[in-house]
């Protein structure tokens, strides 16, 4: 059940987000055993002056192609886990889009089923009982 948010430049088009949802999607259900169907993701093109980074921390170079993906998961994930996804993540977007591991940041948080409410006010805890 993860939540993303992905923060990227103005400028992709409609079938290119498409295809890094496909694609940060399909590294979810590979890696982090998220089932096919289970997608929630929000992209936010920011201006340039409204994007501030570090061009070179923890990394080769960051161009303007910089992605942030914001990821919320329900569950934890091994440390394997989580690094394989981002490899994997990186691998694709490269192969697929041309964007650089360099621009790829990924930030993953963890919380409970209590902190989740699909629909209806429900928490998701309470579909199990």
């Amino acid at each position: 059940m993860p939540f993303t948010r992905i923060s990227l430049r103005p400028g992709y088009s409609d079938a290119q987000i498409a295809q890094i949802s496909d694609i940060l999607q399909q590294s979810l259900e590979a890696e982090f055993a998220v089932p096919p169907g289970d997608r929630f993701q929000i992209f936010e093109a920011i201006p340039a002056g409204q994007r501030l980074f570090d061009r070179h921390y923890k990394s080769g170079g960051r161009s303007d192609n910089f992605i942030q993906f914001h990821i919320l998961a329900g569950k934890p994930r091994s440390r394997e886990q989580k690094q394989n996804f981002c490899r994997l993540l990186c691998d694709r977007l490269h192969a697929a889009l041309g964007i650089h591991p360099d621009d790829v940041m990924v930030m993953i948080h963890f919380n409970t089923a209590d902190d989740w409410s699909f629909s209806q006010g429900r928490m998701l805890s309470e579909e199990g009982l």
